[in-house]
């Protein structure tokens, strides 16, 4: 993308940032898709998350724009690291969405964090996290942590996973990756150069949480995400999957 479209989407997504409290009267879900736009990135939504009361929304981590991606589907309160307040652009996004910040430095935290985020789903309202507790390029993901997932259990409501996936030309692309001591502005600059990225977002069954364990929902809700990625890939390699 030529630098001066790439400037002109860095200025677009300032001026969304700043029309915040009148861009949200159209509504939170309307807000982060004019986010989505001003950078570029085109959204893909695969399946129907359709109403539900409170619910914990998990999925894979591997860009400052996961978080968008999500609530440009769901509007969902999430769970984030301390240090994410005071990043800029992105900051004020995290902000906005109502996140609930964790410092994961004191794990003498975590319980309490715990409880208030089941106090916000049996409040009715979802909440995103990515138990993958850190972000991954793409290539590779973590295993899903359990910790978020007691909380679902402590309110009784289910999870539902989605599977995201950056894609440019018809190909999966690691670009939009944020990894390791790299800068937010950086990873953003890196963003704005892409020409025709498109981000899928797999809204996939929701868990129920009765009768589970925070490291049985922990494994369901991972193994549902990865099977989109394998299914994908099979389909990018010309196989066919065989269902026995």
């Amino acid at each position: 993308m030529a630098p001066l479209r790439q400037a002109l989407r860095v200025v677009a997504l300032v001026v969304v940032v700043l029309a915040a409290p009148l861009c949200l009267l159209g509504g939170r879900r309307w807000w982060f898709r004019a986010v989505l736009k001003a950078v570029g990135a085109k959204l893909r939504i695969i399946g129907e998350a359709e109403k539900h009361g409170g619910v914990l929304v998990v999925g894979n981590h591997t860009s400052w724009m996961d978080i968008v991606a999500v609530n440009a589907v769901q509007p969902a309160r999430a769970l984030a690291k301390g240090e994410v307040r005071d990043w800029p652009v992105i900051g004020a996004l995290a902000k906005r969405a109502g996140t609930v910040f964790v410092d994961r430095a004191k794990l003498s935290a975590l319980p309490a964090t715990v409880e208030e985020l089941a106090g916000v789903l049996r409040g009715g309202a979802a909440v995103s996290v990515f138990p993958e507790g850190t972000t991954w390029c793409g290539r590779e993901s973590g295993h899903y942590k359990p910790a978020a997932f007691q909380a679902a259990i402590d309110a009784g409501v289910p999870v539902r996973p989605l599977a995201l996936r950056f894609v440019v030309g018809g190909k999966p692309t690691t670009a939009t990756a944020f990894l390791g001591e790299e800068t937010f502005l950086a990873a953003l600059q890196r963003t704005v150069a892409l020409r025709g990225l498109e981000i899928e977002v797999h809204v996939l069954p929701l868990i129920d949480s009765g009768g589970q364990t925070r490291r049985s929902l922990a494994v369901r809700a991972e193994e549902s995400v990865r099977t989109v990625a394998e299914d994908r890939d099979r389909a990018a390699s010309g196989c066919t999957p065989h269902w026995s």
